[in-house]
C-alpha cells in the first residue's frame, strides 16, 4: 500500500472536498477524569476507573491493554456509542453527546453488511442524511475508494467471499468515505492472517502520514510500538502513557542468550563489557555429542541483558568471537505484553524465548536453532 494517493475523492468539482473533511474541524480529543460503570449481577462494575488522557490533533494514539480492560470502552465515548458515569470526553472542544459523521469506526469484527456488495457497502454511507449524494455520484466516490484499497476487482462481490483481510480493507474504505478527521480502530487486526494483518498495518502506516487524528485500540504490543505516535496502558485505569519508546524503557530489558561450545572467563568477560545489566552465566554439557564422549569442554550459556537488540546484539556476537568463543545457538528472549503490565505493577515476569538471525553477523560453523542450513526458511 506504500505511496497510496490519500487525498479525499473530490464530490462534484474536482476541487470540492467532501463534507467532515480535514479541513472542516481540529480534531482533539479530552478525557477529562472519565468513568463507566455497567450493571451486573453484582452490582456495578466499573470497566473505566477515573481516567484523564489528551491526544492532540493529527496524533496517532494506541490504548493496549488485554481483552476486559476497558480500551473498547474508551474508544465508544469517543466515537458517541457509550456515556461516561463521571467526567466527560470533548472533541475538538466540545462535549461528545452521541455518533457524527466526522468520525470514522472500524470494528474488530468488521461490521460489514453481508447483504450488499463491496461497492454497496462503501457507498453505504453516502445515502444517509447531511451526506446523502445522487446514486452516481455515490457510485464514483465509491468506485475511488476501491482502487485505494485494492478492492476494485471485487466491485459486486460480497463479504463473504472476501479474505478477512479484504473484508477488514473494506470496513476501512466505509469508515473513510466522508473523509473523517477522527478515526477509531478497534483491534483492526486481531482476526487477520499475518498476511492480512500486515496489510491493513500498512495501510494505518499512510493514514498516520496523513496525519489524521487516530485511536487503536490493542492488545498487540508491538503493533502499537511500530505505528503509533503515543501509546497509553490500560488495566481499567490509565496505568502508563507515552511514547513508545518511553514505554520500552519501563520494559524488563531485552536479553540475548548464547550458546557456546566451550565457557570461558575470556567469553563471560567479553559478554560482559557489553551488556547492559548483570549476566547470567550457566554451565552445561556440550549439546555435541561427540564432545562429551570424548571428555571435550563443557559448554554453557550466558545470558545478556542488552538495550537494543538490533544494535547490541552484533557487537555482542562479535565480542565473544573475538574472545575465542565458538557460537552454537543465539536466541533473543522478549518481553511480553503481560510483562509489561506486571512491571507496570511493580511485579516481574518471565521471558519467551524466539530465536533471532542476526542481520549482518557471520556465525561461521554454526546454525542457528529452528533454521536450516542456509539462513531462516
Amino acid at each position: 500500500m506504500a505511496g497510496a494517493d490519500l487525498t479525499p475523492p473530490p464530490r462534484g468539482a474536482d476541487s470540492a472536498p467532501p463534507s467532515g473533511g480535514r479541513g472542516a474541524s481540529r480534531a482533539r480529543i479530552v478525557f477529562d477524569h472519565v468513568s463507566v460503570e455497567f450493571p451486573s449481577s453484582r452490582g456495578a462494575l466499573r470497566v473505566v476507573d477515573d481516567v484523564s488522557y489528551e491526544i492532540a490533533d493529527g496524533e496517532f494514539v494506541a490504548i493496549i491493554g488485554p481483552s476486559g480492560c476497558g480500551k473498547t470502552t474508551m474508544m465508544n465515548m469517543v466515537a458517541g456509542f457509550v456515556q461516561p458515569s463521571a467526567g466527560a470526553v470533548t472533541l475538538d472542544g466540545k462535549q461528545v453527546a452521541g455518533p457524527g459523521p466526522d468520525r470514522g469506526v472500524i470494528f474488530q469484527e468488521y461490521g460489514v453488511f453481508p447483504w450488499l456488495s463491496v461497492r454497496d457497502n462503501i457507498a453505504f454511507g453516502l445515502t444517509l442524511g447531511a451526506n446523502r449524494a445522487a446514486a452516481g455520484e455515490r457510485d464514483a466516490i465509491a468506485d475511488r475508494y476501491m482502487r485505494l484499497m485494492g478492492l476494485a476487482d471485487f466491485a459486486d462481490a460480497y463479504p463473504k467471499t472476501l479474505s478477512g483481510g479484504m473484508r477488514q480493507r473494506l470496513a476501512i474504505a466505509r469508515a473513510l468515505i466522508h473523509d473523517p478527521p477522527v478515526l477509531f480502530l478497534d483491534e483492526p487486526t486481531a482476526n487477520l492472517d499475518p498476511e492480512g494483518a500486515r496489510t491493513v498495518r500498512d495501510f494505518l502506516l499512510e493514514l498516520r502520514r496523513e496525519r489524521r487524528t487516530i485511536l487503536l485500540s490493542t492488545h498487540l504490543l508491538d503493533e502499537a510500538d511500530r505505528i503509533c505516535d503515543r501509546v497509553g496502558v490500560l488495566h481499567t485505569r490509565l496505568l502508563a502513557a507515552g511514547p513508545p519508546s518511553e514505554l520500552r524503557a519501563g520494559r524488563p530489558g531485552h536479553v540475548t542468550r548464547v550458546q557456546l561450545a566451550e565457557l570461558t572467563d575470556a567469553v563471560v568477560t567479553a559478554a560482559r563489557a557489553v551488556a547492559a545489566g548483570p549476566v547470567e552465566v550457566t554451565s552445561g554439557a556440550t549439546s555435541s555429542a561427540t564432545s562429551s564422549a570424548t571428555g571435550g569442554p563443557a559448554g554453557g550459556t550466558v545470558a545478556v541483558p542488552v538495550g537494543d537488540p538490533g544494535r547490541d546484539n552484533p557487537a555482542l556476537v562479535a565480542a565473544i568471537v573475538a574472545a575465542g568463543g565458538r557460537i552454537r545457538f543465539v536466541t533473543e528472549a522478549t518481553t511480553s505484553l503481560e510483562e509489561a503490565y506486571l512491571t507496570l505493577l511493580g511485579g516481574a515476569g518471565s521471558t519467551e524465548p524466539r530465536v533471532t538471525q542476526l542481520e549482518g553477523t557471520q556465525l561461521e560453523g554454526t546454525q542457528l536453532e529452528g533454521t536450516k542450513p542456509g539462513g531462516p526458511q
